[in-house]
């Protein structure tokens, strides 16, 4: 499997990449209302989430200032998950696959990846 390891670069770049992707179009469906039955309304925590989707997703995909959007990213899902998923509830609503917060909990650790790794291959952070 070591000769995986010449595209590690490419990979993570991809990883970078759709996962930005993926959380800019979370940030439309809520502020846009693209693909969805309205947008949330304006000035709420669940507005300035999707703000945050929207602008940190857009940057850690074009890898533009990577580390704080991507920081800044992971701390909203982690604040997603406690507050939103998990609801501090010490039950079985606990466990992300009973409180449908899977997608929270894997956001918050591939961006606070990429947060110390920095934006890599293919972006605007150049030497980051």
């Amino acid at each position: 499997m070591k000769s995986l390891k010449k595209f590690e670069d490419h990979a993570y770049a991809a990883l970078r990449i759709m996962s930005g992707l993926m959380f800019t179009f979370h940030g439309a469906q809520k502020i846009l209302g693209v693909f969805a039955e309205s947008p949330v309304p304006f000035g709420t925590q669940i507005w300035l989430g999707g703000i945050i989707e929207l602008l940190g997703g857009l940057a850690i995909a074009l890898g533009f200032k990577t580390r704080w959007a991507a920081f800044l990213s992971s701390g909203t899902m982690a604040v997603a998950y406690f507050q939103f998923h998990w609801k501090f509830q010490f039950d079985s609503n606990f466990l992300p696959g009973v409180n449908r917060g899977e997608m929270a909990v894997i956001y918050c650790f591939v961006f606070l990846l990429i947060a110390c790794r920095g934006a890599g291959k293919w972006s605007l952070d150049k030497g980051d």
